[in-house]
Formats: C-alpha cells, structure tokens, sequence
C-alpha cells in the first residue's frame, strides 16, 4: 500500500479549500457552543448537545483533510501518451463512447465521470495508450474497453 494519496491538481486545491471553509464554519459552531454552555443546565440543555455535535463533525472533517493534506500528493499528467492520474481518455464499450478522467480515489465519481486509479478500470487503462484494449474481470464476467483518446 502507498505512503500516500495521490490527486490530480485540481482535486487537491478542493481538498485545501474545504478545509479553509471549514476553519471559518469552526469558527461559528465555537461560538454557538459558547452561547449554549450560558444557558445553564448542560445535561438538559438541547442546544448545548447540537451545538457541540456540530463541532465536534466539523472537528473530525477537518482531521481527515489535515491527513489527506500531509500525505497527499499531486500527480503530474504523463505527456508519453501513457494513461495515468489527471488523463481524460474516450473508450468504446461495444457500442458505446465513454468519457472518464482517472483521479486518486478520494476525488473519484464514477457519475461525473472521474474514476479512481485503484478501481478496476483505472487499475487496467494506468500505464496504457491509445489505441490499445483493456480488458476487466467483474462478478459479471470480462467486459473489454478499447482507448480511443487519450488527453
């Protein structure tokens, strides 16, 4: 298992900008818990519950994006004409064009179009040009993809 997460550029910018819009969303839940501590009786004081529940998500969120943070890196589109992290590639499947971009796995949504490197058809194109076939095992049985396009 890698040391590390890999992104595209794009995704990590996402990632740092979470964690910026969080600090400052910290920032009110601090300050609503404050203002229900005042209210008196912690133990049934319903607002005070909410309020650090709030905070204490926030707080988690913020862990995970630090982690992702000190353990992510960018990686660089290849330019050999190889598939790998940040490339956009056109496959045929039978009939049918799909458009997919290969992203790290904490970017990944197969229905926006961004599929994880460590998927099993991100797994097969990594590595692969254009032009060649690609071929995966699932519980439904071999399903083949040829690389029409690689960006």
């Amino acid at each position: 298992m890698s040391k590390y997460f890999s992104f595209t550029a794009e995704g990590f910018l996402k990632v740092k900008k979470e964690k910026d819009d969080l600090l400052i969303k910290r920032k009110t839940a601090v300050e609503n818990l404050r203002t229900a501590r005042e209210m008196g009786d912690l133990s049934e004081n319903a607002a005070y519950k909410v309020a650090r529940g709030e905070l204490s998500s926030i707080d988690s969120r913020i862990r995970h994006l630090n982690k992702l943070i000190l353990f992510g890196r960018v990686e660089t589109v290849p330019t050999n004409g190889e598939i790998g992290i940040g490339s956009k590639i056109t496959l045929m499947h039978g009939e049918r064009k799909l458009e997919y971009e290969i992203v790290g796995s904490f970017e990944s949504n197969p229905s926006n179009g961004k599929i994880s490197s460590v998927s099993p058809l991100g797994k097969a194109l990594i590595g692969e040009k254009e032009g060649k076939s690609v071929t995966i095992f699932t519980p439904n049985g071999q399903t083949n993809y040829q690389i029409i396009d690689v960006k």
